[in-house]
């Protein structure tokens, strides 16, 4: 049940997003128009991680309750953007947010939260700006696995297919007390080189690190328990 609050605005929840017709039917197509391009998956297993990831980072940092459901939308609809294209769909995104929550009945303050977080979480042009951006940035980054892989033909991977293929898992970690954000993974070398890893993530880590300072915490990454950052 939504909760009236002043004004006559509901706090929405994320169960309210994720049942909208247009956020299934949006995700959907997003996920369809990214398998034409070659990109790896990015439907409501993508869109359940970020959003569950998120959440967790909130809510384990400190921080309210309510800011960890706003971050957990906010990771949720992150990619809905790419329903029309994908070069411009974070900012795309952001206004496509604002419509569904705002007929959702959200607070315009908490719409302008999550509007912000989904327009700055693209690696190549966006920046934490808030700690919803920052976990937002965090969860959507951290999801590197071989499951997101849809070409299985071997000989066809080009380097993102192969670094993605070669993770066996990945897990981010949080420590509260100490303030620090793991980022732990596991590459078959016998697929794909650590240095790989870099050549085509490194920005995804340099705004990774952006994000954990926002959040008065400290970046970590390590690969085959060798920590590198």
């Amino acid at each position: 049940m939504q909760n009236k609050e002043p004004g006559g605005s509901k706090q929405v929840v994320l169960e309210d997003v994720e049942n909208h017709p247009l956020v299934i039917a949006y995700i959907r197509r997003a996920d369809d128009n990214l398998g034409a391009l070659g990109y790896t998956e990015h439907g409501f297993r993508h869109t359940d991680m970020v959003a569950n990831t998120s959440f967790r980072i909130i809510s384990q940092l400190g921080y309210s309750v309510r800011e960890a459901e706003l971050a957990a939308i906010a990771g949720y609809l992150h990619d809905i953007g790419n329903v029309i294209e994908r070069t411009h769909h974070y900012s795309i995104g952001a206004l496509i947010a604002m419509n569904i929550l705002r007929e959702l009945g959200m607070l315009e303050s908490e719409i302008a939260e999550i509007a912000s977080a989904i327009g700055n979480h693209d690696e190549q042009s966006g920046y934490p700006v808030s700690i919803i951006s920052a976990a937002t940035i965090l969860a959507d980054k951290s999801d590197v696995h071989r499951t997101r892989v849809r070409n299985l033909d071997h000989t066809r991977f080009d380097i993102h297919d192969r670094v993605n293929y070669a993770v066996e898992n990945s897990t981010l970690k949080l420590d509260p007390e100490k303030r620090v954000i793991t980022l732990k993974i596991k590459i078959d070398t016998g697929l794909s080189h650590v240095m790989e890893y870099f050549e085509i993530f490194l920005t995804r880590m340099v705004q990774c690190r952006r994000a954990a300072n926002l959040l008065e915490a400290r970046f970590s990454l390590v690969i085959n328990e060798t920590q590198l950052l």
